[in-house]
Order: C-alpha cells, then structure tokens, then sequence
C-alpha cells in the first residue's frame, strides 16, 4: 500500500450519472478501511451529489456543472489545486483525469490504451490504469484501489438519514419505482397497475416514488390506482433510501434507485431490458459472489431478483446493450414491451415466499 500518512486527504472524482456515482461508494469505502483518519472528498456533477448523503465514509461532497463551464472549472481548478494527498479518477475522460492530475500530489486514474491523448495521461498519472471492458461497474472501479494496494472492499454505501414522519406506513408495504431516467428503459403502464393492485391483494401497502421531474408520466402511471400511495417528488435521497430500507419489497427498472435499493439490503426486483447486467446489475448488500449472467427469465442474488423476458425482437440478443429498438434515449424496447405480469409476480412471490434461488429458477420458467 502507498503511504500516505496517518490523515491523509483524498479526492475521489465521479463526473457520471447517479447511478454511476452511488457505485463508486465501494471505493471510498476502501480507501477509508485503508486509512480511518482519511478525509474524503468527492467531485461529482451537481445534482448528483444527493446519492451520496449521510455517506460515514465522505467528509464533503464537491460539485461541478455537467455542461462545460471554462470560467468555473478553471476556479475549481485553482481551488483544488494540489490540495489533496492522492486523487482518484474514476473515468478515463479529459475532465476527470484533469482534476485528478491536478488536485492530487498523487494521482491515480483510468487510461485507454491507445492515442496521443492517452500517452499523456500515463506519463501525468503517477498510478495509470489501463481502461477494461466486460467488467462489472464496482470490480472496475475496486481496480483503482488494488492499483495503490489498497484491499477492495465491494460494498455499496447507500445514502442515509431518517426518514419524514409520515411516510411510513404501519403496515407493511411494498415501493414500486416505476420512471427511469430513459423512456427505453421503461416497463408498460399496464404492467405497473396491474403490479400494483396484484401487491395491493397480497396485503401490501403500495407505495409510489418519483422524482420532480416525471409528475406527468407518473400521473399516465397511477391514474385511477387508489390502492397506490404517490410519494414522487417528496423524498431526499437519504429519506428515500430509509423509506426502501424498510420495505417488504421494492420493484424497479433499470435506474439509480434500484441500484440504491439494492444496497439498502431491502428485497429488491429489477426488471432489466436492453442493460447488461454483468456490467451493471444491482449490487446485493451481501456483495455479488458469482457475477449475472447476460440473461436469464429470473436471477437471483442476495437480496436481489433480476427479471428479463427472453426475447422476440429481430436482434434475438439479450442484452442488446443498445438505447432500444430505435436506437435512441426516447425509444421503445420491445424486451420490456412483452415483460408479462405473470414474470414479475413470480419473483414477487419468491420474495414474499422467502424462495430460495433453486425453487425460482423453476416458477421464473413457468411464467
């Protein structure tokens, strides 16, 4: 392991989405096994910065505009400038190399293979990286940590603090998240009404999460469901995570809250389309031991359930690793399209059955 001293300080640097940003917490949590007195800071895109609230491990959260701003980067740069013990990039992008280069007396960072580009950021690194592909989100980050000798400890950190008087129900209930940030990542409306009255008849309170954004495809989602309690646009991140914590189930699509979800330990059901999984399934609270596979009707680890339909598009290829059928950030994706009620209810009721993995291969095969 480098030395560092007793308390040191650490930038770790996250310019990605939300999701992204909550799968680095493995790293921080590493660094900070490996040095207790560290104080930690993390850059990150603004409007990212609540996935990481209440995180034990991070001493401040930095943020940054997404759009390029030359005037405020080049503050932020002066301010960071060689403040830092070490400094990690995250990514192998100009910004977060840059910043890493710059606010670290040492700097460790991805680095693609090849390019002029390139060949500068191994010489201004003094630990570069070599960029891989076909690796989970949290092994490749955790490869920034044994780059320094540092050992990995592959933990998810979800945000955390209490969550508002009267939200929870006194019953127990179920949290469907139904609005990812991209339309080809959606499930049906159908789907999700259907879904709800079915927890509704299991004894479940149905609650409903959002964020301030998806009002209008939510209220598409939920009207006329009385059985559904709308709690979009009301939570924190950390409020949002105690909530999940405390449900009989939760039941997403592929976006940053099943990926919270899945590390706040609660029952979690993802319904994957087009995203491969191996790269960026849910991370179970337990750590993922043995990686997702590519596709399977229903998978399970931990506390995670990972639901897909096989396939009846041209492409007969699960995952497609493509923005939908049209290719684009607004398309359909026919996978998802044909995810039957019958499929998810079958890790629903694995999860409500407490099914081991061997008895929901077989009903995920009869649904």
């Amino acid at each position: 392991m480098i030395s560092l001293g007793p308390q040191p300080r650490i930038l770790v640097v996250a310019l990605r989405r939300l999701g992204d940003v909550l799968l680095t917490t493995p790293l921080i949590r590493s660094l900070k096994q490996a040095w207790p007195g560290a104080a930690i800071d993390a850059l990150v895109f603004r409007g990212t910065e609540g996935i990481l609230g209440g995180n034990p491990d991070i001493a401040e959260v930095i943020t940054m505009p997404e759009r390029r701003d030359t005037g405020e980067s080049l503050t932020l740069l002066r301010r960071l400038w060689r403040q830092y013990d070490l400094a990690l990039s995250t990514q192998s992008g100009d910004r977060p190399t840059l910043f890493a280069w710059a606010a670290g007396r040492q700097s460790v960072g991805f680095v693609e293979a090849q390019g002029a580009i390139a060949r500068i950021k191994w010489l201004a690194l003094d630990f570069p990286v070599a960029a891989a592909s076909g690796l989970h989100r949290v092994h490749d980050v955790l490869r920034l940590a044994e780059a320094i000798g540092v050992a990995p400890v592959p933990e998810v950190v979800p945000p955390s603090g209490p969550v508002r008087t009267g939200a929870v129900p006194d019953r127990p209930y179920a949290v469907i998240h139904a609005a990812p940030k991209f339309r080809y990542k959606r499930w049906t409306v159908d789907g999700w009404q259907v879904l709800a009255a079915a927890l509704d008849a299991r004894g479940l309170t149905v609650l409903a999460t959002g964020g301030e954004g998806e009002h209008s495809y939510l209220d598409e989602v939920w009207a006329g469901q009385p059985e559904v309690r709308r709690l979009d646009g009301t939570l924190s991140w950390p409020e949002l995570a105690g909530l999940i914590g405390g449900a009989r189930l939760y039941v997403g699509p592929d976006t940053s809250v099943t990926h919270l979800a899945a590390a706040t330990g609660a029952p979690t059901i993802a319904l994957y389309g087009p995203t491969d999984p191996r790269l960026w399934g849910p991370w179970p609270a337990s750590a993922l031991g043995t990686p997702w596979d590519a596709a399977g009707t229903i998978q399970n680890h931990g506390n995670v359930w990972l639901v897909q339909n096989p396939p009846s598009c041209p492409w007969s290829i699960l995952p497609c690793q493509q923005e939908g059928c049209l290719r684009r950030l607004d398309s359909h994706s026919q996978c998802l399209d044909e995810l039957t009620v019958s499929q998810v209810l079958s890790a629903v009721d694995a999860v409500l059955n407490m099914a081991g993995p061997a008895k929901l291969a077989a009903s995920g095969a009869q649904a």
